[in-house]
């Protein structure tokens, strides 16, 4: 697994006008190549009447799944573009479909390719991108005495509460990245003089905004 990626929130879509011709871009996120295809038929059937949906996606830790379609624009001009701006903003399980409606001037192979470029990275801005980092759940058993204590030195601190079980004692849920672990441990029970009990839980993403 990944110690942190980029991919895109969820979905979106974003429209902008060139030289009449509307470009719409419909941004997913697919962790598969079956939610990809499944994404690109939906745009497809959605919009029908238009003369192109080009397309193009990006998935898997090593981005080992990567495909473009020009859906009928010239070789190059509509699909690679779009891919390339995934691979520029490095996004992961990415797809994107831009819906054009053709408005009667034609832009030239160098005008499609900057204007596929332009609607995709439009569009995945309007959508917004996260950076989903890899932690680990640490379950942490204070008293309540210390609780107070703990909450402080967390909001300052690069960790984060996920939830808390009031019981004979705090049970709290903390968020560790993956690599700091170890730090962590050592910050607790310093934190604690020891007066603590951890038990590592599972591993799971946490999804942060990326400001654009």
């Amino acid at each position: 697994m990944l110690s942190h990626y980029y991919t895109v929130k969820g979905h979106g879509e974003h429209e902008i006008n060139i030289q009449k011709s509307r470009f719409i871009a419909h941004i997913a996120r697919a962790t598969t190549e079956e939610e990809a295809q499944s994404f690109i038929q939906e745009i497809k059937k959605k919009h029908w009447a238009a003369t192109h949906n080009c397309s193009a996606y990006m998935i898997g830790e090593n981005n080992q799944i990567q495909k473009a379609n020009d859906d009928g624009e010239p070789s190059g001009t509509a699909g690679v573009p779009i891919l390339e701006v995934l691979k520029k903003k490095d996004l992961k399980d990415t797809v994107v479909v831009i819906t054009r409606y053709f408005g009667g001037i034609k832009l030239g192979a160098g005008g499609l390719i900057r204007a596929y470029g332009k609607a995709t990275s439009q569009g995945i801005a309007a959508t917004g991108m996260v950076e989903r980092k890899l932690v680990q759940i640490m379950h942490t058993r204070v008293e309540y005495t210390l609780l107070g204590k703990i909450e402080n030195a967390i909001r300052t601190s690069r960790y984060e509460i996920k939830q808390a079980q009031y019981l004979d004692s705090v049970q709290l849920e903390i968020y560790v990245n993956r690599e700091e672990i170890a730090l962590f441990k050592e910050w607790i029970i310093e934190l604690t003089n020891g007066d603590c009990r951890l038990t590592p839980g599972d591993f799971s993403y946490m999804e942060k905004l990326v400001i654009i």
